[in-house]
């Protein structure tokens, strides 16, 4: 097995080389003045009848960064790969996984497709907006948690007991996770999205947290608006300390800043996407499921 660190998610493909010890191809990238994008394996060599592993975040800017993903899949398939698995932390256009409105394309399953076309037998993401739309799909793809390791990084801070929410009922389950770890209680902050303007609104629920220390977790923080509501109604319900959590921390424009104002204590993420708040790292995670499967396959 061999990995090869894409050029948006370059640091964390090194650690997950790392903890498997296994050989790390760097790759060459380039943008054209036009804005295309140019990709070249340092040791092509390395490739030939390996199970390649590509880690490439689709983050903001995806579209560029799915076409690097796509070249690079591409390209170890021309290189002899024997087997190329995808692993996509923040999968693009994933939150698109139904037709909510008639004539709506069903984005993830393209992607998915078009993966499939360049060769990828495998993908592995972390915290996918819908799961169940995983298995659907032409291809495996293994869905990941990383909320148990947002869990564990407050708990070493000093946040035992600490009371633990989603946003919505839906995502209970991501506040009953970390409430393993974290041991204080769980419920969920109830949302409502409109299907049109994708605007979410929250119920204004009465929470056990007046004095507690309080960590509300979510999958994605990316414009931000119900984040900065829930935090506000949490504040003004008497938490001590509150702080946002997610995975993927897309934090458009100064939505940081916006949810500190609105009463949190601070904002932590994972490293699915590279930024100023991303503390807490997803590549053991991914490392236990790619040797997991290689001895599996053995």
């Amino acid at each position: 097995m061999i990995v090869i660190p894409g050029p948006a998610s370059v640091e964390l493909g090194q650690k997950v080389g790392a903890v498997l010890k296994i050989k790390i191809v760097p790759v060459e990238f380039k943008r054209f003045p036009d804005g295309e994008s140019y990709i070249r394996f340092e040791d092509a060599t390395l490739i030939k009848d390996e199970d390649a592993v590509i880690v490439q975040t689709t983050s903001p800017p995806q579209n560029e960064n799915l076409v690097q993903l796509f070249l690079m899949a591409d390209n170890a398939k021309d290189m002899g790969a024997k087997s190329i698995t995808a692993v996509v932390p923040y999968f693009a256009y994933a939150r698109q996984d139904s037709r909510f409105r008639p004539g709506e394309a069903l984005s993830v399953k393209t992607m998915v497709t078009l993966l499939k076309t360049c060769g990828v037998s495998r993908i592995i993401t972390v915290n996918s907006h819908n799961p169940t739309i995983l298995k659907t799909l032409p291809i495996s793809v293994e869905d990941l948690s990383a909320f148990s390791r947002l869990a564990e990084h407050f708990k070493k801070k000093g946040f035992e007991g600490a009371f633990s929410l989603s946003m919505g009922k839906k995502g209970m389950n991501t506040a009953e996770e970390a409430n393993r770890v974290l041991k204080g209680g769980c419920d969920y902050i109830p949302t409502q999205r409109d299907r049109v303007t994708g605007n979410v609104t929250i119920e204004k629920k009465t929470l056990p947290v007046k004095n507690r220390d309080a960590i509300i977790f979510d999958d994605i923080i990316s414009s931000g608006g119900t984040m900065i509501k829930a935090v506000s109604w949490v504040k003004e319900q008497g938490a001590k300390r509150v702080y946002a959590a997610c995975v993927h921390p897309l934090l458009i424009g100064d939505v940081k800043d916006k949810i500190l104002k609105a009463g949190a204590d601070g904002v932590v993420g994972t490293d699915s996407v590279p930024s100023s708040v991303s503390e807490v790292s997803v590549a053991p995670l991914i490392a236990e499921a790619l040797k997991k499967r290689a001895v599996q396959r053995d």
